[in-house]
């Protein structure tokens, strides 16, 4: 079966797998993009696990304040170097999160992690890290949270 090129791009897009894996996750999968992408989501948890031993040293403390500037928060997410914390995934990643922090009152760092997120509620908040483990080969760990509400 021949699989679009278009498809393959996009899966390694939203899952960070190499441009090999989505096509064989896409071939085993009779070139359903739903059913590839959750083997390779599956996949890539797996190999976060395998870096959950690494120090991680570096990371960013990112902010995000909701329009009306009524709420916001602060979380800090670490990985294991600079390079890494320069990156526009590891970036997009922090922001994403921090604004996830805002809308609802997430107890613990757990809870965080397993909450849908809100742009695509067929991925959680770890599903996100996850993604960013895979293009970046480092651990990626949510440190601390801390969400602002002016009526607190």
């Amino acid at each position: 079966m021949a699989i679009d090129v278009e498809l393959i791009k996009k899966l390694r897009e939203e899952t960070g797998a190499s441009v090999i894996e989505a096509k064989q996750a896409l071939d085993a999968n009779g070139g359903s993009f739903d059913e590839a992408r959750e083997e390779l989501v599956k996949k890539i948890g797996a190999k976060a696990a395998k870096k959950q031993d690494r120090i991680t040293k570096d990371g960013l403390v990112t902010s995000y304040i909701h329009a009306g500037g009524k709420i916001g928060s602060l979380v800090s997410i670490a990985c294991e170097t600079d390079f890494v914390a320069k990156t526009d995934d590891f970036i997009k990643l922090c922001r994403e999160i921090a604004m996830q922090v805002c809308t609802d009152d997430y107890e613990t760092n757990e809870a965080l992690l397993a909450a849908e997120y809100i742009k695509d509620p067929s991925q959680k908040i770890q599903d996100l890290i996850n993604t960013v483990i895979a293009k970046t080969g480092e651990k990626v760990e949510l440190k601390k949270f801390i969400k602002f509400n002016v009526l607190d």
